[in-house]
């Protein structure tokens, strides 16, 4: 035979094995492709083409085989062990699914897969030491399931590794110094287990280590100075252990580190100096420790730092006014230390600050003007310190506020009206505890999305403002110890308070108080109500006789009116014929107090009316109605009995005379809020 013929013949050869060989594999494949439908269901695989590379989610190779079944967030449930039987598989991602039961121990027989990630399912029990032979793997998500027992020694066979994400899971163990031994280790994430034991010192030493989160176990033992010798860490999260020492003065060596959380251990000492070094640092976060010593100033030299939380340690002295400098800063949190001083007027050059927490500390001296210097602080928190002076005006400008605590110092004179100009107060507005006098301003009653309200322990006097009716969305109130007098307006969220939200308050009366008003109101405001101008008198005698003149004509019409219509209707009836009725809508409205302009809602007043059960009063020419608006708060409304065609022109000047007794405050005067015609 001619050599170049045997040479043809032998390529021919080969070329049909191979090709069997493919066609084996791809038959291979096709079978465990189908168990593997049969096992999860997906629902886009019901109707799937007979080619199962064809399939959603599914990656095939040059010879039909299968490389990558990534069906992420499909909620599957069921089997998936078939997956074992694709060789040529280099990833599973079966993330975001309903998965339970074992891991499969069959997967660590594939030998080319690199990816597995079985994250945010409902696996138990262990991980399978057999994933140990899977010595191709570079990255490892077992995340957020219910797995538990130690990590396997066996998977210290896995070199390839450079993922490993096991958090959220029950394991327990010390965590394993083989992981040390990985070169391409770039990240170790096992935070919420129930880890225990020290840190291994060797992880140090795997240089390519960028992010190491722990936080939520069982740790003990010191931070290991090694893990920032060779520089590369990125980020470390070590929150909530029980971790001791002091923090590594080698921590200024990694110039790529951003994130450090190490809050909630038992750390004791100095924040070393060369963090400042750190010029990378975005986050820091070292709150309820031991740490002591001064606040470094060299802090400041990180420029990128958004927020610096040293809240409930034993940092004593002055805030460093380079702090000033940190142009991104966010938030500031540093209460519960022994900080002192005056106001740390430098921060507010901070024009990006956001929130600042200087509560429980030692703070003295007035609060400057510009204490929104910007108009992004949205938490202003510098209860329980020693803060004195007014509250202030400048504090209107602080408009995107959501939380102002001033709780427990010494601050004294009025509330500025300027707080009513903080629309966007939410959270909380707590004053107590300071020697605050004067009047509640009427402003206040601007703050409709207020949800929580302490001025307790004050000097505050007078009356409640019935403008306080327009905070809409009050829940918690407090008032209690003050000098205010007279009644409390009636308002939902001051009835629904309890009585000792409103006790202290000597001359206070009603509802929730267990106090009657009436003589109250005999004995002690006698004389100022003969104190009253007589020409406000004048002007509400004035405009009771034009409104009882124009009510008498409307009612004279009324009643002709409704006699005509009476017959009317008894002619029809006596034909046979229906007697229609009309629909009803809002033809025109008005709300008099601008702080309930968005509490009422004329729909609901005109819903109210067509209920008897809503019915409160009725007389001869009108009927009165409790009407419940969507936040809330009740109103009365009085519906005339009828409005004739031939009264039209005569509304518009009742509606300014009631708009008038709007704004006129006298105790025996129910003023109206608004009015409609439908």
């Amino acid at each position: 035979m001619h050599p170049a013929f045997r040479r043809r013949l032998f390529l021919s050869l080969g070329l049909i094995s191979a090709s069997l060989l493919a066609l084996r594999a791809g038959a291979g494949d096709a079978a465990a492709m189908q168990a593997l439908r049969r096992g999860l269901a997906p629902p886009d695989w019901a109707a799937a083409p007979a080619d199962h590379c064809a399939w959603r989610g599914v990656t095939c190779g040059g010879a039909r085989e299968v490389t990558a079944v990534e069906l992420p967030r499909r909620g599957l449930r069921g089997d998936f062990s078939a997956a074992a039987g694709l060789p040529a598989l280099a990833r599973l991602d079966l993330s975001f699914n309903a998965l339970a039961g074992a891991v499969p121990a069959a997967l660590g027989a594939l030998p080319r897969l690199e990816l597995l990630d079985l994250s945010m399912n409902r696996l138990s029990g262990p991980i399978p030491a057999a994933l140990g032979r899977a010595v191709g793997l570079k990255f490892l998500n077992l995340s957020n399931n219910a797995l538990s027992g130690a990590i396997p020694d066996d998977l210290r066979g896995l070199k390839e590794l450079q993922e490993v994400q096991i958090s959220g899971n029950n394991l327990t163990g010390a965590i394993p110094g083989w992981l040390a031994g990985l070169p391409g280790l770039r990240v170790l994430s096992a935070y919420e287990n129930a880890l225990s034991g020290p840190i291994p010192p060797g992880l140090g030493l795997s240089s390519k280590l960028q992010v190491l989160n722990l936080h939520s176990n069982g740790l003990e033992g010191s931070i290991p100075s090694s893990l920032f010798d060779l520089g590369n860490l990125q980020v470390l999260i070590l929150t909530v252990n029980r971790l001791n020492g002091t923090i590594p003065d080698s921590i200024g060596r990694c110039l790529d580190l951003s994130n450090v959380r190490i809050g909630n251990n038992r750390l004791v000492g100095a924040i070393p100096a060369s963090i400042g070094d750190a010029t990378s640092l975005t986050y820091f976060e070292a709150d309820s420790n031991q740490l002591s010593g001064s606040i470094p100033a060299q802090f400041a030299r990180c420029a990128n730092l958004t927020l610096l939380n040293l809240a409930y340690n034993r940092l004593v002295g002055e805030v460093p006014d380079m702090l000033g400098d940190l142009r991104n800063l966010q938030e500031l949190i540093i209460s519960g230390n022994g900080l002192g001083g005056e106001f740390p007027r430098s921060i507010l050059r901070c024009r990006n600050l956001s929130k600042l927490d200087l509560s429980y500390n030692a703070f003295r001296g007035g609060l400057p003007d510009a204490i929104c210097n910007g108009s992004r602080m949205q938490f202003l928190v510098l209860d329980h310190n020693e803060f004195s002076g007014s509250i202030p005006h400048g504090i209107g400008g602080c408009s995107r506020l959501l939380e102002l605590q001033l709780a427990n110092n010494n601050l004294s004179g009025v509330i500025p009206a300027e707080m009513g100009k903080i629309k966007s107060l939410q959270i909380a507005l707590n004053l107590s505890f300071n020697h605050l006098l004067g009047p509640l301003p009427r402003e206040l009653g601007r703050l409709d999305k207020l949800v929580a309200l302490d001025l307790s322990s004050n000097e505050i006097s007078g009356e409640i403002p019935g403008d306080m009716r327009g905070m809409l969305s009050l829940i918690v109130v407090n008032l209690s110890n003050n000098r205010l007098r007279g009644a409390i307006p009636a308002f939902g969220p001051f009835q629904k308070s309890a009585g000792s939200s409103f006790s202290g308050n000597a001359k206070l009366c009603g509802d929730p108080l267990d106090v009657d008003c009436g003589p109250i109101y005999g004995s002690n405001y006698g004389s100022d109500h003969r104190k009253i101008s007589y020409r406000v008198a004048l002007a509400v005698a004035g405009s009771c006789v034009l409104i009882f003149s124009v009510v008498s004509l409307v009612v004279t019409l009324f009643m002709w009116r409704e006699r005509q219509e009476k017959e009317a209707d008894a002619k029809k009836a006596e034909a046979g014929e229906a007697v229609v009725v009309e629909a009803r809508h809002v033809m025109a409205s008005s709300v008099f107090i601008e702080s309930l302009q968005q509490a009422i809602d004329f729909q609901s007043c005109v819903q109210a009316t067509f209920k008897d059960a809503s019915a409160v009063r009725s007389g001869t020419f009108s009927t009165t109605y409790k009407a419940v608006m969507p936040s809330g708060m009740v109103v009365c409304v009085k519906k005339l009995k009828s409005v004739d065609r031939a009264v039209v022109h005569h509304q518009a000047k009742m509606v300014r005379e009631l708009e008038r007794l709007a704004h006129v405050n006298h105790p025996n005067l129910v003023r109206p809020i608004g009015q409609l015609r439908w």
